[in-house]
């Protein structure tokens, strides 16, 4: 059965059909706390790498470096006191608003020291720095993913999806650029201290949104029995759903390739020859609008084709995409062989942006978004991360830049091949939780706006 949102109603309904979704306050908000969700990746990703390549520190330890990033996959140890612990004071704005204001906070507290800290007087104070960085990221990004699952409803996954992962690239790529202008012009502690300035638009958003309405907080318990329920509930909810193992599976396969190729991009570009600049125009100007247009896809193969379908495409993208980079590799120091490997890869990851991430976001339950959704999101890169901060670096010099994207690329084939046989099984569609089907819509429908008869979901 059809839907009726608010996209068909005022002056909305004067809008060609495809842009009205984007118009609603909660994609909206999605990417606002996308533009926050995506700078402090930013600042021990590739801005990092960069800072330290310049200093003169070898791959290895640099390499070395992207282990930080294991504080995003290990955040699922800590959810659950989003989830379930009320905070003094701040806690009168609600569960959501008041940790985005309080995590918002640590993390600009973060930045800042990270740009205080220098690599000339030895590298433990930016290690430090760096993994305070990553904790107080990670634990922002469960504060933001929670309220974004939760302010959209079934119907607007998909595009409030593509706006969290436009606000994502607006965020990281805005802050890469302005580190590397900044930083060519002043020194990289100024550029740092310029880009902490972008965690505010998601604490502001949430204060103007409130907290979200579909927000439920687990049955109270007392003591304990309280915090028991808050640590293992969501686990336990999540893991006994049908064939819940093999989609975790999925999620930790999935995207092995595409990160252990991500987190490399820029000691490639650096040893063929590519300047702060180039770097600047191909790899955060030209990716960004390749970004943007991969999402756009992404939002139509989503809402022509529907959720499952379009996953399992965006994932044969993702594969390809680096492949281009071994041919970059090949060819050298090239400014349109960049633009194109770099265009390739981003409209591939806008397109999974969009369709990967909403499917992850319908597996959650209502009454664990937090806990849950920190699980999957740090399950699907755990493996990419850990296996580029401890191989990587080795890799390439072992068997150069060409064969190792190459690598990359057939790492990605079995994740496809699983997911096409969780589609074939009826697993996709028995794996969604309330996330996906309460409220208007049903991302199990072959169409977004279609309604399907559905189960009652476990814990609803």
């Amino acid at each position: 059965m059809a839907t009726v949102s608010e996209t068909d109603r005022g002056w909305r309904s004067m809008l060609p059909a495809g842009v009205r979704p984007y118009t609603e306050a909660a994609p909206i908000a999605s990417l606002f706390l996308g533009i926050s969700s995506g700078f402090p990746y930013a600042m021990i990703g590739a801005t990092l790498t960069t800072r330290l390549k310049q200093d003169g520190i070898d791959k290895s330890t640099i390499t070395a470096f992207t282990l930080v990033f294991l504080a995003y996959n290990f955040k699922f140890l800590w959810a659950w006191i989003v989830d379930g612990v009320r905070l003094p004071v701040l806690g009168r704005f609600g569960q959501r608003v008041s940790w985005m204001l309080v995590t918002g906070l640590a993390v600009i507290a973060a930045v800042v020291n990270l740009a205080l800290a220098d690599p000339a007087n030895g590298m433990g104070s930016v290690v430090t720095a760096a993994i305070l960085v990553g904790i107080a990221g990670a634990s922002f990004d469960i504060v933001i993913d929670a309220y974004r699952i939760e302010v959209l409803e079934p119907r607007q996954l998909g595009v409030g999806s593509g706006m969290s992962q436009y606000g994502w690239r607006i965020g990281s790529a805005g802050a890469g650029a302005l580190a590397l202008v900044v930083a060519a012009r002043a020194d990289w502690s100024t550029a740092y201290l310029a880009c902490a300035a972008l965690a505010l638009p998601a604490m502001l958003t949430a204060l103007i949104m409130g907290e979200p309405k579909r927000h439920r907080d687990p049955a109270e318990h007392k003591g304990i029995k309280r915090t028991l329920h808050a640590v293992w509930k969501p686990f336990v909810e999540f893991f006994q759903r049908s064939g819940a193992w093999l989609v975790l599976l999925f999620i930790l396969l999935h995207k092995i390739g595409d990160t252990l190729a991500n987190l490399t991009f820029r000691l490639l570009f650096d040893d063929l020859g590519f300047t702060n600049d180039e770097i600047a125009l191909w790899d955060v100007g030209v990716g960004f609008w390749a970004y943007l247009i991969g999402i756009f896809i992404g939002g139509i193969l989503y809402a022509q084709l529907g959720m499952k379908r379009s996953v399992l495409i965006s994932l044969i993208l993702m594969a390809v995409s680096n492949f281009s980079f071994a041919l970059l590799a090949a060819s050298g120091h090239s400014n349109l062989g960049m633009a194109g490997a770099i265009g390739f890869e981003n409209i591939a990851s806008g397109i999974g942006g969009v369709c990967v991430v909403a499917y992850f976001s319908a597996l959650c339950d209502l009454r664990f978004t937090a806990s849950q959704y920190a699980l999957i999101s740090a399950a699907a890169s755990i493996v990419g991360r850990f296996l580029t901060g401890t191989t990587a670096g080795a890799l390439i010099d072992a068997m150069g830049y060409v064969n190792f994207y190459l690598l990359t690329t057939a790492a990605a084939v079995p994740g496809i091949i699983l997911f096409w046989l969780m589609m074939r099984s009826g697993l996709v569609d028995r794996s969604i939780g309330s996330a996906g089907v309460e409220g208007s819509g049903d991302v199990r429908a072959p169409h977004p706006d279609e309604e399907i008869a559905r189960p009652a979901q476990s814990g609803s």
